[in-house]
């Protein structure tokens, strides 16, 4: 089979009030019906309104309340057109024109002949156009796209669905109402020499001997005898399958005869080299041949890559035996959980760049997440960034496109939506089956069937899926959904919670320590706290006038850009007033950042109690003033990203406290755990103020065994007093006479405002000194290929600590990480950062970089908490 892909052709786009396409001319005057807008060069794959903007019909609908006044493009039908070259084809090929994602419902036509209607944006509309193609050297194609259905957003009633198309575009606490229109996946032509190969299955496993196998299982279709498998004719056609090495190296080939059926077949590979998750080893891919030959041409030619791994599903520890098993295993080795959920990288989800989609995964898995749930109110992906994740070691837990209302909650029962959601369910398990990062799936987002219930595989829908699941993707757990109960919510009540979602808020101090830090459930695949967006992007999306700290209550532009995450009350009553945005924004920051490591790290003194977390959300499809995501929709990292990195490190210690003040002179106790440690190591723990006086300090010495989590012991000490009312505690691990790890704790004497003094400190000075110049390295397992690097130390030459610096990339031409940010440095200390850049590609609605920036240098500048700054200006 030959694909031809249709994406890079001239597309044109126009819209017009509904049914005017299919009319065409006035029936009364006979004139014709010329639209709603000329037509206009479009983007396939994209969308509707990015194609608008270029053309100056929209203004920015990420800005400020624009779109609100974009929301008439939904209720448009829209037409797309091109032009193609006929493929050169021999006698018996067989021409199909595949569309991989069409959204929503479209009415396809070639030359002037109706292809068919189809409706669902997961389920590829496929059309035989061989006799079609006729004597004509160019072919037209015409694709009518109706206005979107009328969907419900976030608070509806999951009853009522009755469509497969993405909901979160319909508004979502995370999310306005911009619904995408347009063609949102590949287009292209198949042609095939008489028989080709269908639904592919590939899956591997490990024998108890050790040894690999690869299975794969095939139909293969006779295009000359129609769908009965009765008629089909094999002579002379067999397949061959090869398998080459992670290095290029031949390990095995096999030849199949077929049957009517097609073939199924298993392929032994030697001591192999095994997949595995992020953090637990490396991600060796195997590259699968498949071949059909009729005598000795090539019908058609198939390549996969594959990881060689042994997937299983235990209860965890302790677990109550009618407790589903939350404990995934790989290769024999139990995986603890550091996930995060996926939003679509876009609100309009079509025009998401290849490179968008690399320098996500790259954020994941710098950040330390060996799991992405891609949520079930988004969309179930492109396949390039299940690629991604086979590179990578990022598992994937799947739902199908299903999730709450708020109104009720229940599996939709309508026979249209069921027709509609097994068809989307099989083509996606049919495709993303194959990929080695898949690890489980599930029917979709907090089902219930009765408040604080989730739904359970009793649901009829949920049942069907279960089966679609076993007969299509057996080695893989199905959870019904997600939470998976038998209660929904984080509760205080011992021995009901299983797999829970809650909350998205910080819980108040102390209230948020005690919940948390004595849960007992076995499983937190939700859960967040929310935070202010950096001021850089904050600048990108609202006008001057908004550029101040407010309330949502009190401002329609912030509560437009995240009404549900307004933590303007909670962090005042932390920080006391705030003088300028920045300080805002840091103090929110700082809050999720403390409330998401407490979470994560009491998760994880459990582990594998807790088989593990999924953190809401790693990112956002449109700029939110606040949310509950680790990076912005701009791809800047929060600091909650990187207090997330420190708490999943491999070797990590935490601190197991209640409350973040406490009264001077009294004592004051918290428990040490040590995470993960594979060799002897030792903790010290040290008491500093915030002018760098040592006031306590306690080693912890230990030799451990490849233990999950060992309790050190408990610190004691006296809190001091001090001269602002804070204090650090911090937790430095050494391995090998080194360093490794240092996690700081920030606590105050203070019963109001407790973090006030933090704003005050006025006595950090930074000189930051480039350690080389920039210089390119590979950023493997992408096409970004390579990426700028440079390495800085940075010093703290001033009296009062600097509270968590980071760099910044000023020139915004730049997506920008580090090794390192968000850190303390008390005065006289220093730290060695490397910062990573590679250049934004593919955000909607920018202007694009003049050739001057393009060329230019990152401007990387380090920043404080209150705003001092540094650059490596000279």
């Amino acid at each position: 089979m030959m694909e031809i892909n249709l994406n890079d052709k001239e597309w044109e786009l126009k819209g017009f009030w509904p049914w005017v396409p299919c009319k065409g001319t006035s029936m009364e005057i006979g004139n014709e019906l010329m639209g709603v807008t000329e037509w206009l060069p479009a983007t396939v794959p994209g969308g509707v309104h990015q194609d608008l903007y270029k053309a100056g019909l929209i203004n920015n609908p990420y800005v400020d309340l624009n779109s609100l006044h974009c929301e008439w493009v939904e209720n448009r039908w829209w037409v797309y057109r091109t032009q193609f070259q006929k493929p050169i084809i021999e006698p018996g090929d067989k021409v199909e024109i595949v569309f991989m994602g069409l959204d929503y419902e479209a009415i396809i036509s070639m030359n002037g002949t109706l292809l068919g209607e189809h409706a669902g944006m997961y389920e590829p509309a496929v059309y035989d156009i061989t006799e079609l193609l006729g004597e004509r050297d160019m072919v037209e194609l015409q694709i009518v796209l109706k206005q979107a259905p009328d969907e419900m957003g976030q608070i509806g009633k999951t009853s009522e669905t009755f469509t497969q198309k993405s909901r979160f575009n319909y508004k979502w606490d995370f999310s306005t109402r911009l619904v995408n229109v347009g063609i949102w996946d590949d287009v292209l032509l198949r042609v095939s020499k008489g028989y080709s190969l269908e639904e592919i299955a590939l899956h591997s496993d490990v024998t108890t001997d050790g040894h690999g196998v690869i299975r794969v299982a095939a139909g293969v279709r006779n295009h000359h005898a129609g769908d009965s498998a009765e008629t089909l004719d094999y002579a002379d056609v067999r397949a061959e399958l090869e398998v080459t090495g992670p290095n290029g190296d031949f390990v095995n080939s096999i030849q199949v005869v077929l049957d009517k059926d097609g073939f199924q077949f298993d392929i032994p590979v030697p001591t192999p080299q095994l997949w595995y998750p992020n953090g637990y080893g490396e991600q060796p891919l195997y590259q699968v041949t498949i071949r059909l030959l009729q005598d000795n041409k090539l019908l058609d030619q198939r390549v996969h890559h594959t990881g060689i791994r042994k997937l299983e599903y235990r209860q965890n520890e302790g677990s109550p035996v009618d407790a589903l098993p939350y404990t995934f295993v790989v290769n024999g080795v139990p995986i603890y959980i550091q996930g995060a959920n996926l939003t679509p990288l876009d609100h309009l989800y079509g025009n998401v760049t290849r490179e968008r989609y690399e320098w996500m995964v790259h954020l994941a898995k710098q950040v330390n997440l060996n799991m992405l749930r891609i949520w079930g109110g988004g969309v179930i992906e492109k396949t390039y960034l299940y690629d991604l994740c086979d590179r990578h070691g990022i598992m994937i837990w799947q739902e199908f496109i299903q999730s709450s209302s708020g109104i009720d909650n229940k599996p939709s029962q309508k026979p249209s939506f069921l027709e509609l959601l097994h068809k989307n369910a099989v083509a996606a398990l049919k495709t993303r089956r194959n990929h080695v990062s898949l690890t489980v799936w599930s029917g979709g987002n907090e089902l219930m069937s009765e408040p604080n219930r989730p739904s359970t595989y009793e649901d009829s829908n949920l049942s069907h899926l279960k089966s679609l699941v076993e007969q299509y993707d057996p080695q893989r757990l199905f959870l019904p959904t997600s939470a998976s109960g038998p209660v929904q919510y984080i509760t205080r009540e011992k021995g009901v919670s299983h797999d829970v979602h809650g909350h998205w808020k910080y819980e108040g101090n102390p209230n948020h320590y005690s919940l948390y830090g004595e849960a007992d459930h076995l499983f937190h695949s939700e859960f967040g706290v929310d935070g202010v967006s950096g001021v850089k992007s904050l600048r990108k999306f609202l006008s001057l006038q908004h550029l101040t700290p407010v309330s949502m209550r009190d401002n329609l532009v912030w509560r437009h850009h995240g009404e549900w995450w307004d933590t303007y009350d909670r962090d005042a009553e932390l920080f006391g007033h705030f003088e300028s945005l920045s300080q805002f924004s840091d103090a929110s920051q700082w809050m999720q950042a403390e409330g998401l490591r407490f979470i994560l790290e009491a998760n994880r003194r459990r582990q594998f109690q807790n088989s593990g977390s999924i953190i809401w959300q790693l990112n956002e499809p449109w700029p939110n003033a606040s949310c509950t995501n680790l990076v912005d929709y701009y791809m800047e990292p929060k600091m909650a990203y990187y207090w997330t990195r420190n708490a999943f490190r491999h070797c990590h210690a935490s601190l197991d406290y209640r409350s973040l003040n406490a009264a001077a002179g009294e004592w004051m106790e918290a428990g040490i755990y040590l995470h993960q440690a594979s060799e002897s190591c030792e903790v010290a723990v040290e008491v500093w103020d915030t002018r760098g006086s040592l006031l306590f300090s306690q080693l912890f010495d230990t030799v451990l065994q490849n233990a999950s989590v060992t309790k050190l012991g408990n610190v004691r000490f006296v809190v001091p007093h001090t001269y602002n009312g804070l204090f650090i505690v911090r937790l430095g691990v050494t391995q090998m006479n080194q360093v490794t790890e240092y996690n700081d704790y920030f606590f105050s004497t203070n019963d109001q405002e407790i973090y006030r003094s933090a704003l005050q400190l006025e006595g950090a000075q930074l000189n930051v000194q480039a350690q080389d110049e920039w210089s390119y390295e590979s950023l493997p397992g992408g096409e970004i290929g390579s990426v700028l690097v440079r390495s800085y130390m940075v010093t703290n030459e001033g009296h009062e600590a600097a509270l968590h610096v980071r760099p910044e990339e000023r020139t915004d031409v730049y997506w920008t990480s580090a090794d390192d940010a968000f850190f303390t440095l008390l005065p006289g200390e220093s730290r060695q950062v490397k910062v990573t850049c590679t250049k934004r590609n593919g955000e909607l609605f920018v202007a694009e970089n003049s050739a001057s920036a393009a060329h230019q240098w990152p401007d990387i500048v380090f920043t404080s908490f209150g705003s001092i700054q540094a650059s490596d200006k000279p």
